[in-house]
This record gives structure tokens, sequence and C-alpha cells, in this order.
């Protein structure tokens, strides 16, 4: 019985990374495409779709960590997430101001490539039962710079965004109501620009620790 549920979790975790994989694949073809031939005005509009569904998909670590599929700590794995999410749903989509700036390329060029070399190790570790050398560097090495330009732009976009929120006060919980309480989407964004100032050198070492437990193993191996 072991070995038939170990078998299911095996098929799951393979057909979720696959199916993932394919979606930031597209993410990132549209998002080199337009950059070519449109500019990068048109970014987000021709990777909106791929993006929601790939990153949104993401959902599900959460759930995988939590039953034990997986055995990423869950303390990790949810901040990222989340703030992802916060990104894609509570900025991009929800202001389209700031879907025309620089900085959605820049940002959609690091999750996406990042995210490739990611769901390709585990999809490859998951489907055959090992990764292949150079595929284990690549995940444990492409976040030296893909982590720093992706949250510079992470930050710099939600800091575009403010005038927006303020202005349109979407997301905003005004008094008086029967909760008899408020909420200011504008200074939750400023919280969350404050939350990447020790969040973000934090993860960074997390994930040089993580590198350097990996890669010794690998030699060692």
């Amino acid at each position: 019985m072991a070995g038939f549920f170990s078998l299911l979790r095996r098929l799951y975790l393979s057909l979720y990374n696959w199916t993932v994989l394919f979606g930031w694949c597209q993410v990132l073809y549209f998002v080199l495409k337009t950059l070519n031939e449109s500019g990068h005005e048109h970014v987000y509009d021709a990777a909106e779709k791929p993006l929601l569904f790939a990153q949104t998909a993401a959902v599900l670590e959460i759930l995988h960590g939590l039953v034990g599929l997986v055995r990423s700590p869950i303390t990790s794995t949810l901040p990222q997430i989340s703030s992802r999410l916060f990104l894609t749903w509570g900025i991009l989509w929800s202001f389209p101001e700031t879907r025309s700036h620089v900085l959605v390329t820049s940002l959609l060029i690091s999750w996406s490539i990042a995210e490739i070399i990611r769901y390709s190790f585990f999809g490859v570790k998951e489907t055959f039962g090992f990764t292949p050398s150079w595929l284990l560097w690549l995940r444990y090495s492409s976040f030296l710079v893909l982590y720093i330009t992706g949250i510079s732009s992470e930050v710099g976009l939600i800091y575009i965004a403010l005038p927006f929120i303020k202005a349109s006060e979407k997301y905003c919980i005004r008094m008086p109501n029967k909760w008899n309480s408020s909420f200011d989407y504008f200074y939750a964004a400023i919280a969350a620009i404050g939350i990447y100032v020790p969040g973000s050198p934090h993860l960074y070492k997390y994930m040089l620790a993580q590198r350097k437990r990996a890669l010794s193993k690998s030699k060692r191996e």
C-alpha cells in the first residue's frame, strides 16, 4: 500500500511540475517575443494569461508542504508564494497603470527563468528519480542573480503602484461599517515594502545555505 501511494505521489508531482513548467515557458516566450516586436509596454498584456495560471498554481505548493507531499518548509514557501501572488494579483492585475513599466519586463524574465529551472529540476527528479549535475547546479546557483533582479523589480513595482492605489482607494474598507473596522490598501502596500527590507536578505541567506548543502552533498555522491 505504501508503494502504491508513493507512486501516486510521484505521478501527481510529476504532472504538477511539468504543467506549471509549460506555463512559465509560455510566459518567457511571450515576453521575449513581444519585447522584440512591440516593446516593453506590451509585455504584460501578452504574457498575462499564462502568468496568472502559473503563478496562481503555486498556491498548491503550500498545500503540498502542509500535507507532507514535499519536504520544503512552509516557513520559506509561504512568504515566497505570498509575495508573488501579491505582485501578480494585488499590483499588476489590480492596477493596469503599472503594466507598461519596464520593471514588468525585468520581473517576468527573472521569475520565468527561475521557475523554468526550478520546475524542470523537480519534474525530472519526480519523473526519473534523479537530476543531472548541471541542472542541480542551475537550480541552486541561478538565484544568485535572478533573486536580486526579481526582488528589485517587485519592490520597484509596488512603489510605482502607490499613487494609483491611493487615488483609487481600491480594496480599502472605510468606517462606519458593520464590522466597525477599517483597512487601507495603500498603507498595506507600504508595509509590504517594509517587509522586503529585513525579509529579502534573510531569505537570500537561507538560499545560500541551501545551495552550499545541496552542492556539497552532490560532490560527496
